[in-house]
């Protein structure tokens, strides 16, 4: 039995983004689960946007997500395999399966027109196919010509591997386009020749590649080829079931790294988009993904973006970190300015670990304990309490703190606090503490501030908002 075989061919013309990593994915998975080979084909014909740098970017994009390739260091590139393509065009040219077509963009305009006028669906009348080999050689030498396949009048069915058995009617088509010359091969003949070169067995991609499939089967019938196995998956939609905005799928994959998102996050969160394993879990490992992997759970209808699920993914994955691996991979969103006080990073770290839905949030997070920002006084206020009682509440705090002799850690400090909290009341003692601190509306617990900000930089900030205070009223 032939072994299985699939692949992922992506174009350098742009990095690879979020719908074509998606489909990398399920054929990686399906290949992995299968035992199958899971290989890498360059489509670079479009040789004006087709850049090294892009194929670089891919190769790194679909490292960081965690997908790895059976062709290391042997991709094959389509521009590199003229040769072979247009030794299969010569061979449907010798069988009179495709010919030489010379009609003009004008000419083709006005036949369609003429259909649409008749209330006749328009497609090409094959009038070119009816010229001598005389006739067709003697207009190559002035003309320009493109090479039409000869395309049946019959229903064209294949079964799906996700939506069953589809059937187009071929007679509808009219001969397509298959190359714009020897030299010049379109993406859906040389795609046929490719996957018969590089013994592809399944194909698994996008929706949108549905009505290429046929044209496809076709020209495998035509060069006398096996057909492949096919698999259209759903459509990435937004939160409005629409086409997903140009916002999401126009951005890199490597965009999200940079947002602050783990791999296995993405990973967990692009397998659950159009599938889902049994039980409908949310969390998978790698190898949970493999193991479950199977093309029949794969949904019909459109997959929906939910930016909320990915986040509650990607905080899921950095609260079950270690500290140590932690610390490494949120290192490039360290400013360098923090990095001359090693002690009070580590300490933030800490704290904001579990708060993080991206690693990028860590300035907004933590950047108030580098630098107070300039804050008004009101803020120190807590509902109703009089500007008095506030000062009043913040000269206590300041005492209570420069009196403390003990550990100056979160619950020490908390333990202390008590009391005073439920004299004069936890709301408007700790509100303005926490607001001094911080000089913000939402931040971590006062308590968990005095920790990381240590004893000397608490009270100079403490003391600066009863002077705010003092100087605003």
């Amino acid at each position: 039995m032939k072994k299985m075989r699939l692949r992922f061919p992506p174009s350098p013309t742009g990095n690879i983004q979020l719908g074509n990593g998606r489909t990398a994915l399920f054929n990686w998975l399906f290949a992995r689960h299968h035992g199958a080979e899971f290989v890498l084909r360059i489509e670079d014909t479009d040789k004006e946007r087709s850049k090294p740098e892009f194929e670089e970017k891919i190769y790194e994009g679909l490292t960081w997500l965690g997908i790895d390739w059976d062709n290391k260091g042997s991709v094959p590139r389509q521009s590199e395999r003229m040769e072979i393509y247009k030794k299969y065009l010569l061979q449907l040219l010798k069988e009179k399966k495709a010919y030489y077509c010379f009609c003009s963009p004008d000419d083709l305009e006005a036949e369609r027109n003429a259909q649409m006028a008749q209330g006749v669906p328009p497609k090409y009348s094959g009038r070119c196919s009816h010229l001598s080999d005389a006739e067709v050689a003697e207009k190559l030498k002035t003309e320009r010509a493109v090479i039409r396949l000869v395309m049946p009048e019959r229903r064209i069915e294949f079964t799906d591997l996700i939506h069953g058995k589809l059937s187009f009617d071929g007679s509808l088509f009219g001969d397509i386009i298959i190359a714009k010359g020897l030299e010049e091969p379109l993406y859906n003949f040389a795609v046929v020749v490719d996957d018969y070169e590089m013994e592809i067995t399944h194909v698994i991609r996008g929706d949108d590649h549905t009505s290429n499939t046929p044209k496809q089967i076709v020209i495998q019938d035509a060069l006398g080829f096996p057909h492949v196995e096919y698999g259209h998956l759903p459509l990435i939609l937004g939160p409005d079931r629409k086409k997903l905005s140009k916002r999401f799928m126009e951005g890199p994959l490597f965009a999200y790294k940079d947002l602050g998102y783990l791999p296995e996050a993405m990973m967990n969160f692009l397998v659950l988009l159009g599938w889902h394993p049994e039980k409908d879990r949310e969390v998978l490992s790698i190898q949970e993904m493999i193991s479950e992997f199977d093309i029949t759970r794969v949904q019909k209808s459109g997959a929906i973006f939910n930016t909320e699920k990915l986040d509650w993914l990607n905080a899921h994955y950095i609260k079950s970190m270690s500290m140590e691996e932690f610390t490494r991979v949120i290192a490039p969103f360290i400013p360098d300015l923090w990095k001359g006080n090693p002690d009070r990073v580590k300490r933030i770290l800490a704290l904001e670990k579990d708060r993080l839905k991206k690693l990028s949030e860590i300035v907004d997070h933590a950047e108030f304990l580098f630098e107070l920002k300039e804050y008004h006084s009101d803020l120190l206020i807590w509902k109703k309490t009089s500007l008095e009682d506030v000062k009043k509440n913040l000269e206590l705090s300041l005492e209570l703190l420069s009196k403390y002799s003990g550990i100056f850690d979160a619950k020490s400090i908390q333990d202390i606090f008590g009391p005073l909290g439920t004299e004069r009341g936890r709301g408007e003692v700790f509100w303005p503490l926490r607001v001094a601190l911080s000089g913000k509306e939402m931040s971590p617990s006062p308590f968990e501030i005095l920790e990381v900000l240590g004893r000397d930089e608490s009270l100079e900030r403490i003391k600066k908002a009863i002077q705010k205070l003092t100087h605003e009223k």
